[in-house]
């Protein structure tokens, strides 16, 4: 009698629990496929993490060569062209300019560059070119008083600006050991520059050129701290993503050669020439830097030195601003720095035109196991910061439920 109640009851009582058990089933596979799902996701985006770090890594190290090659070949291109550096300085000017437009309209035929890009509000890349502009004029006009070995030193403000400005505007936060890491960069270029001639003339030059040195790096800074807003605002509006960097380079190498233009008369002054000499100045740069004429003894090296120094000044520019588009302002400042020593020590060997080579400061090694010591600091992760990073990236028992 009881087993036939049982019996009954479990007829009665089979769909139902047949139907739960269905469901329990459908929502195990839903979250085994969904847990999947976030597993595959986090394995992507570190794999993507890790492919950015290398180009990165790849970008920085292509800067720092053409860094240092610039800084060499600007040396070299003024033995040609000792009489006319103000010629030089117009000539990578205005020559940026038609290149820049002959490589972008290349790349709008291809399909890169986009109609888009293109229409995007020129009111950024004005202010783009003003500020290159002006930090070209105050560096020029310090730089005509201060001596060539005090420049270095001073530069390591813009590691300073650019940490200031990213702050102010684009609301980063540094983490301890990238701060730690900046300050040892900027003591080791320090003391591998100060350790020659150029502290003590800093003492000799006066106060108010100094400033103005290090209002030109100011200028700098913001220029690049500018494009850096360019590109993440960019990527947010525009449906290719972020604008092509030959965009920025174009306008932004036109509107500073509008403006180089208006304070042409300004800046001849500076460098010596007269503005109502300023068309016999060029022509005899232009023969001196062709190699022709009654000039063509004083100027051996030309027209090769210049060029060299032209191509890759262009090529170091592209890859600065190519790396301040994948990384920050900030990273592209570091590998620009870090250019700084190993120009130094290029200059003690014994290069083509400037004759006797050069001995390294007495500080070098020390300032460069400083500048090497503050790069691994900067790039140093700590395992705590790691572990904050992955306990924010793991969902709570709470959401997966």
């Amino acid at each position: 009698m009881r087993s036939r109640q049982l019996r009954s009851m479990l007829c009665v009582l089979e769909p139902d629990l047949v139907r739960r058990c269905a469901q329990s089933r459908r929502s195990a596979r839903v979250v085994c496929l969904s847990a999947l799902g976030e597993v595959i996701g986090e394995v992507n985006e570190r794999a993507a993490e890790r492919k950015k770090r290398v180009e990165v890594v790849a970008a920085a190290a292509m800067t720092v060569a053409l860094g240092t090659g610039n800084r060499v070949l600007y040396k070299l291109a003024l033995v040609p062209l000792k009489h006319y550096p103000f010629f030089l300085a117009q000539l990578a000017t205005f020559g940026y300019v038609l290149v820049y437009f002959s490589i972008l309209y290349c790349r709008y035929q291809a399909g890169i560059v986009t109609d888009e890009m293109l229409s995007l509000p020129k009111t950024p890349f004005l202010a783009v070119g003003l500020l290159e502009a002006l930090g070209a004029a105050c560096g020029m006009a310090a730089g005509a008083v201060l001596s060539g070995a005090s420049i270095p030193i001073l530069s390591q403000t813009f590691l300073v600006w650019q940490l200031l400005l990213s702050v102010t505007f684009l609301g980063r936060r540094y983490r301890a050991n990238q701060l730690l890491g900046c300050v040892l960069i900027t003591a080791g270029i320090l003391i591998t520059v100060a350790s020659g001639s150029g502290g003590l003339s800093l003492k000799e030059a006066g106060i108010f050129w100094t400033l103005l040195m290090i209002t030109s790096f100011f200028f700098q800074a913001a220029d690049t701290v500018l494009k850096e807003v360019i590109f993440l605002d960019t990527s947010r509006q525009l449906k290719a993503g972020s604008v092509d960097l030959f965009v920025v380079n174009s306008f932004g190498s036109a509107f500073q050669a509008l403006f180089i233009c208006l304070l042409l008369p300004f800046l001849s002054k500076l460098w010596g020439v007269p503005f109502s000499q300023l068309p016999m100045y060029i022509k005899d740069g232009t023969a001196c830097f062709l190699n022709m004429g009654s000039l063509a003894s004083e100027c051996a090296g030309a027209p090769l030195l210049p060029l060299l120094f032209v191509m890759v000044n262009m090529a170091y520019n592209i890859s600065l601003l190519h790396l301040l588009k994948i990384s920050s302002a900030v990273v592209s400042c570091l590998a620009s720095t870090f250019s700084v020593p190993l120009s130094i020590y290029a200059f003690t060997l014994p290069l083509p035109y400037i004759g006797v080579a050069s001995s390294l400061p007495a500080g070098f090694v020390s300032g460069a196991a400083i500048l090497l010591a503050g790069l691994l600091v900067y790039t140093w992760t700590p395992t705590s910061y790691l572990a904050s990073q992955e306990a924010r990236s793991t969902p709570s028992p709470l959401t997966q439920s």
